[in-house]
């Protein structure tokens, strides 16, 4: 995809490579995301410890479909400004074909190796 814009880690939103990747696997871009973020259809928790799952339905006229959003909120400390601000750290972006489930959120195997490896990196409690 010429097109296709990688997006970039500021300070509400941090990009891991796995949901890098499969933005560009199901074609989601950054926007859309934000937008699910923002105003999602359902929200429940996620099932990697102390994330959230958010999806938004994503029918076409010959498939139905959702888009979720695995996420974490945490806290940031940004030492030019000397205050702390909250950051979500998008873990993993996913279509998923057909309805799913309330309370039955499927995540990807290594979404979950990216977010153990992330927490290490960030020292998250």
């Amino acid at each position: 995809m010429l097109n296709f814009r990688l997006p970039k880690n500021d300070r509400e939103y941090y990009w891991t490579s796995h949901s890098k990747s499969k933005m560009l696997q199901y074609r989601i871009s950054e926007q859309k995301i934000k937008s699910i973020l923002n105003n999602p259809s359902r929200k429940e928790s996620g099932v990697a410890p102390k994330t959230l799952a958010v999806m938004v339905r994503n029918d076409k006229p010959k498939r139905k479909e959702e888009i979720w959003i695995m996420f974490q909120v945490v806290k940031t400390q940004i030492p030019k400004l000397k205050f702390q601000s909250k950051r979500r750290v998008i873990i993993s972006v996913w279509r998923y074909p057909g309805v799913s489930k309330k309370r039955e959120v499927p995540i990807p195997e290594d979404a979950l190796a990216e977010l153990d490896k992330l927490q290490n990196e960030l020292k998250i409690q």
